[in-house]
C-alpha cells in the first residue's frame, strides 16, 4: 500500500480512492473497487468521517465482510482504534480544521497525505494480522 500516497499526491485520486488503489496495487482488492470509494472523500462530502479512514473500511469490508470471514466489524473497530491512537480523531473537519478557509490548498493536501499514509500502514498491519489469524 506504499503507492497510496503517490496516488493522492500525484495522480489525482482522493484520499479514500488512494487507500483503495494502494490495496488494489497489492492485489488485495480489484481496482474497480476504487469507484465505490469515490464519494467517500472529504468526509463523505460533508466533512465528517475522514476519507482515508473510509477507504480502509471499504477494503476491510470487501475482504472480510458478510459471507466471507464475517469479522469485518471487529477489524473495522481495531482499525479505528489504531487510527485514533495516531490522529486522536477520525473526523475530516477536525483533522483539517486549520485549512477550513482553503480546503483545496496545497498545504491541506500535504497535511492530508499523512492521513493517507498512516491509514494505509494501519490497514496493512491489520490485514496482515487477520490473514495470520483467519486466513
Amino acid at each position: 500500500m506504499e503507492k497510496s500516497c503517490d496516488y493522492f499526491l500525484n495522480k489525482g485520486y482522493s484520499c479514500s480512492e488512494s487507500v483503495v488503489m494502494g490495496a488494489a496495487q497489492e492485489g488485495l482488492v480489484p481496482e474497480e473497487l476504487v469507484n465505490v470509494a469515490t464519494p467517500f472523500c472529504g468526509g463523505l462530502g460533508q466533512g465528517c468521517l475522514c476519507g482515508a479512514v473510509s477507504g480502509a473500511q471499504i477494503v476491510i469490508g470487501y475482504l472480510y465482510g458478510r459471507n466471507k470471514a464475517n469479522i469485518a466489524k471487529a477489524l473495522g473497530r481495531k482499525y479505528m482504534e489504531e487510527f485514533k491512537k495516531v490522529h486522536k480523531v477520525t473526523c475530516c473537519k477536525v483533522l483539517t480544521a486549520n485549512f477550513k478557509e482553503n480546503f483545496n490548498s496545497p498545504e491541506r493536501k500535504c497535511h492530508c497525505v499523512n492521513m493517507v499514509e498512516s491509514s494505509s500502514k494501519i490497514l496493512k498491519e491489520i490485514l496482515k494480522e487477520a490473514k495470520e489469524t483467519v486466513g
